[in-house]
């Protein structure tokens, strides 16, 4: 059994954004400047990072996605990051389509694609608890004889925060949530010639059966001016982390809110 994230990391797609551009090199134009890559390397190495590089179970890939032409110094700090995490694989590749390049990146990681496979996706701005892979696992185990009809199951957490963050800190408010990609993973069988990035998050229960876990809170889901999202996922408010819930997103996700302060005050002064 495989499980394998995958990350886009200001990868410049041929579609894959709400944000549209009229050539490549408007959207890297777009997507590599300055104060953009600023905010996305705040929130990157604030949530996505900590959380990655605290797994309780180690035993996975994560792959992080990126354009080709990724200017300095953002690609030597993105490889540098990278270096302190054995399971993260920085993947360089030039425009294509969105799906086709996610979907590559994944089965080159997968190789000969001999055994069954748990995939998730991960935004750069978002955090998932640091039991995330080992509970994935225990779904597989537990599931088998359930499953095995079934050529895909898509596994759900709908528990988690909404969050965001700055140099006074974090705000969050506790949501219950319907497919966001932060709470899911697909299995795969061998040689599925599909990958998590074959379907659309919000759909996936259209596409095949589909277990829901409420329990524990298993993702942070940032809230800022660069999401490429729709409104009707924010809540309505957030509120200044208590003394018990910075310990709990210390524990849990291994976010620090210190660290946190210290990555936004360092931003550049004109960042968005």
């Amino acid at each position: 059994m495989r499980v394998i994230g995958l990350c886009r990391f200001s990868y410049p797609a041929l579609g894959g954004f709400k944000r549209m551009h009229g050539s490549v090199a408007e959207r890297e134009a777009y997507l590599y400047a300055p104060d953009r890559m600023a905010l996305r390397f705040a929130h990157f190495e604030s949530l996505t990072m900590p959380s990655i590089a605290a797994q309780s179970n180690g035993d996975f890939t994560f792959l992080v996605v990126t354009g080709e032409n990724l200017p300095e110094p953002w690609r030597s700090r993105l490889h540098d990051l990278a270096a302190d995490v054995p399971q993260m694989r920085i993947v360089e590749m030039e425009p294509m389509r969105h799906r086709d390049a996610m979907r590559r990146a994944i089965k080159q990681a997968l190789g000969e694609d001999e055994t069954e496979s748990i995939q998730f996706r991960l935004d750069d701005d978002d955090a998932v608890s640091v039991g995330f892979v080992q509970s994935l696992r225990w779904f597989e185990r537990n599931t088998r004889r359930m499953r095995r009809a079934w050529r895909n199951v898509a596994f759900e957490y709908n528990r988690g925060y909404a969050v965001r963050l700055s140099e006074q800190g974090i705000e969050a408010e506790a949501v219950q949530t319907h497919f966001w990609a932060c709470g899911l993973a697909v299995l795969f069988r061998p040689g599925d010639a599909k990958t998590v990035m074959n379907y659309g998050h919000h759909k996936l229960h259209y596409e095949m059966p589909t277990l829901i876990n409420p329990g524990p809170e298993m993702y942070l889901r940032a809230l800022h001016d660069d999401n490429d999202t729709g409104e009707a996922q924010h809540p309505p408010a957030l509120s200044p982390l208590d003394d018990a819930r910075r310990a709990l997103f210390r524990e849990r996700f291994n976010v620090d809110e210190d660290r946190v302060k210290a990555l936004f005050s360092a931003r550049p002064a004109h960042a968005g």
